[in-house]
């Protein structure tokens, strides 16, 4: 499910891209999420995190039950993608529980940059519980990339019950398995970083991997942050997955449905489905953060900025058990 390319060298800016693939439509919304909010981060267990949000976020959720992709006011982006070989333990009740549909709005909400997540992790330890996924009943099994207006990245995995952190700037592209060390080996089969392999082509996540670093690496300087939106998007393609029948056994092999783009210099996130020909976005400097807004982004004849177009809402019902 996904790719997520973070490019740093555009000339205008910090530019995040991410990709949605999955086995159908996830009815996606776009979510502006005030500050101040209080989220209880687990609703069956003794005990949860809670917490009330220190900033303001724009995040766009699956069925309005799990934020999967988003960016807040600082500059700070959180993306989940599949990842089939997390395991995320044994439950310890030591450590407050933060259900995985709340994990990337949790450090939305708290964090101003990827540093702050990292000491928040070290200073108030917490414990991420799986969920079954609503439609197909199989566990949510995922990991979690953030990124920031200064260039830096972490990718979170959780593997044989343990957390595995991946902080370096360099670590610009995530897909989905195999986890993320074995990635970085199995690239350097490749032609452009030290092998002699052909640059791979299909849609399998390693092959993707490979890709979309290989372009990130190699894309020009451009003129304007137009040109570097649509230059960034042309990766995102690149990675993309076409139409046609899913694996139901391995639901990251599916068509790409949507994708965003992150300005997280200028804040501004652009919103693109793949069942609509349009691409809208939002500036976050022009939202009002004291109130919860929803737009539906494929609604009829949305186009450009949309800013104006968010609703007052109540706020999504994340799925806490």
């Amino acid at each position: 499910m996904c790719t997520r390319a973070m490019w740093i060298d555009s000339g205008h800016g910090v530019l995040v891209g991410r990709n949605m693939d999955w086995r159908e439509e996830m009815d996606t919304n776009l979510w502006v999420l005030p500050r101040g909010a209080h989220r209880v981060g687990h609703a069956a267990d003794p005990n949860p995190l809670s917490w009330e949000a220190v900033h303001g976020s724009l995040v766009a959720t699956v069925w309005d039950g799990a934020t999967s992709d988003g960016v807040n006011e600082h500059g700070l982006a959180a993306h989940i993608l599949w990842l089939a070989e997390a395991d995320f333990g044994d439950r310890d009740p030591e450590l407050p529980a933060l259900a995985v549909s709340l994990w990337a709005q949790y450090f939305l909400d708290r964090c101003a940059n990827v540093a702050e997540c990292v000491e928040l992790m070290a200073e108030q330890p917490f414990q991420v519980r799986p969920l079954i996924e609503p439609r197909s009943g199989r566990a949510g099994t995922v990991h979690l990339a953030l990124d920031d207006a200064s260039g830096d990245s972490l990718v979170i995995e959780h593997i044989d019950g343990r957390v595995r952190l991946h902080h370096d700037r360099s670590f610009t592209v995530m897909t989905n398995s195999p986890p993320y060390d074995e990635q970085l080996e199995l690239r350097k089969r490749y032609t452009g970083f030290g092998g002699t392999l052909p640059l791979p082509g299909t849609t399998e996540a390693a092959d993707r991997f490979v890709r979309a670093s290989y372009y990130l690496e190699r894309l020009p300087a451009t003129p304007t942050p137009e040109r570097a939106y649509a230059a960034l998007l042309s990766v995102m393609r690149n990675a993309g997955q076409p139409f046609g029948e899913p694996d139901p056994d391995r639901p990251n092999i599916s068509a790409t449905i949507w994708r965003t783009l992150a300005d997280l210099t200028s804040g501004t996130y652009l919103f693109e489905s793949s069942f609509s020909p349009n691409i809208v976005w939002t500036r976050l400097a022009e939202l009002d953060f004291t109130t919860c807004r929803r737009l539906d982004p494929s609604a009829p004849g949305l186009l450009g900025n949309v800013g104006s177009a968010f609703v007052e809402s109540a706020p999504p019902e994340f799925v806490l058990s």
